[in-house]
């Protein structure tokens, strides 16, 4: 940026002078009325009790946005390509260091010239840069007996900026683990599932941590009954099956979703078979283990039938969820359970090129109760869609997957949504490599594909699972294959 430069006359003694800068100075940066204050007996401006910090930003698309702190306080969201100020101002000699606090998902935002010392005038020359994000292998699973593979659920995400999560095969037994990478990129195997009478197998679900660090998941088989499990790893790594379903009509079995857990405790989630027609159940735990079948699902054409995926809890306690068959035209139903265990089919999916079919994820909901999700097929090609359902039960296909080498399709997790109401999720298949992609939906409808997995040893290929985002801005997620071994990574887009 161009900066003004003062020049003194040649004919004028600094005496007849000094009112004429004054007045010059006072345009450009409030001389004598808080701005710069000249030195005693000297006309010269010596110091800036009010000076303002800014510069400009590039790099920004629509919909996007980047978040600085000014010495780690003083917050500025800038929504688009200019100038920018911040509200507090700084006094002479006082240091300044802005930084970028977060940015929208998907994009990278870096800080030049953003450190110094504020001298006599407002600072103006802080540049800031956004481009599209990079895509990072955090960690590329090994397989066999020392670490898992083929990882296929949502990450989990604590305080201290560590990840969670299980992977359906490997470790010591084969039949899957609880794995950690931290902050730094370390990743070590928490919990190797041992299968049979007295541990879960296969979980094909992700983990969500408490407050205190205990993690809490699903195993798709063993336990007692051989039919699944609800775990607990400790946060000091030890592992416990809270629960073993045992399956025919007075259970649930072979749980595929992850759980909830409410302020009292509780967990919450879906079995995909058991139950009162064999057809899958919703259930709730107790924190003593006790466990209760809230709802059966009966299927045909009244009901829908084996549900995949996460539940999502409203205000009232209602639980919120998917079925992938079942309802009107057997493409799968949006449901509410409620706490006294009713439940109510929201929507039945109809397919073909308005509507998608068969929702293989969970829900998530915004602060209006409205409910978004995906479905695996249908839509304008039958690949796919992102749907919303409003607090008054209206659906609407917000996006319909194209596939190609410029589009995803086939999304088999569930979406995120950030403080601006755009939504993010990943595809299995499509993208330039036909190996998946991740999307993100603006507020406004408009889809984006924010990156094409290649696969080979250096990326990650056919992510099953949705994403998680930390607070300065970046996703996070697991893709089911590729890596250095070809049995899955850990990835982040920032």
């Amino acid at each position: 940026m161009r900066e003004n430069t003062q020049i003194m006359p040649k004919n004028l003694t600094r005496g007849v002078w000094t009112p004429l800068l004054c007045i010059g100075l006072l345009l450009l940066a409030g001389c004598g009325q808080g701005g710069l204050t000249a030195g005693p007996g000297s006309g010269a401006a010596s110091t800036c009790t009010a000076c303002s910090v800014g510069g400009s930003v590039a790099g920004l698309g629509a919909n996007e946005s980047v978040t600085l702190l000014n010495n780690g306080g003083d917050s500025l969201t800038v929504n688009s390509d200019g100038g920018f100020t911040f509200s507090a101002t700084e006094t002479s000699g006082s240091a300044y260091d802005v930084t970028v606090q977060s940015h929208t998902p998907g994009i990278a935002c870096t800080v030049g010239s953003g450190t110094g010392t504020v001298g006599t005038r407002a600072v103006s020359s802080i540049q800031v840069s956004c481009a599209a994000g990079t895509e990072t292998i955090l960690y590329s699973f090994a397989g066999g007996p020392t670490d898992g593979a083929d990882p296929q659920g949502t990450l989990a995400l604590d305080s201290a900026g560590n990840l969670y999560g299980t992977t359906y095969g490997g470790g010591a037994y084969g039949v899957g683990t609880v794995f950690e990478v931290s902050a730094s990129g370390t990743e070590s195997v928490l919990h190797s599932f041992a299968g049979g009478a007295a541990d879960g197998a296969n979980p094909r679900a992700g983990l969500i941590v408490d407050g205190a660090g205990n993690l809490y998941g699903t195993t798709a088989n063993s336990g007692a009954f051989g039919e699944g499990t609800v775990f607990e790893v400790s946060a000091s790594g030890t592992e416990s099956v809270l629960y073993s379903f045992a399956g025919g009509a007075t259970d649930g079995a072979r749980p595929r979703g992850s759980v909830i857990l409410d302020s009292a405790g509780n967990l919450y989630g879906t079995t995909s078979g058991g139950g009162a027609n064999g057809l899958g159940t919703v259930y709730a735990l107790s924190p003593t283990d006790s466990e209760a079948v809230l709802y059966s699902f009966a299927g045909g054409t009244t009901d829908g039938q084996v549900p995949l995926g996460h539940l999502v809890m409203g205000s009232s306690g209602s639980l919120y969820g998917t079925t992938s068959a079942g309802g009107t035209y057997d493409l799968g139903t949006v449901f509410e359970v409620s706490s006294s265990g009713t439940e109510i089919v929201l929507y039945s999916f109809a397919g073909g090129s308005q509507d998608g079919a068969y929702p293989r994820a969970g829900l998530i909901m915004d602060s209006a109760g409205d409910l978004y999700g995906t479905t695996s097929a249908g839509g304008t090609d039958d690949l796919g869609t992102v749907f919303e359902i409003s607090a008054s039960g209206t659906e609407s296909v917000l996006y319909s997957f194209t596939g190609g080498a410029a589009d995803g399709s086939d999304p088999n997790g569930g979406l995120l949504m950030d403080g601006a109401g755009n939504l993010y999720g990943t595809t299995s298949a499509g993208g330039a490599d036909d190996l998946g992609t991740v999307f993100e939906i603006s507020a406004s409808g408009t889809e984006s594909v924010l990156y094409s997995f290649v696969g080979g040893t250096t990326d990650g290929s056919s992510p099953t699972a949705g994403l998680i985002m930390d607070g300065a801005g970046n996703l996070y997620g697991t893709t089911s294959a590729g890596g250095v071994s070809d049995v899955g990574t850990v990835f982040e887009i920032s």
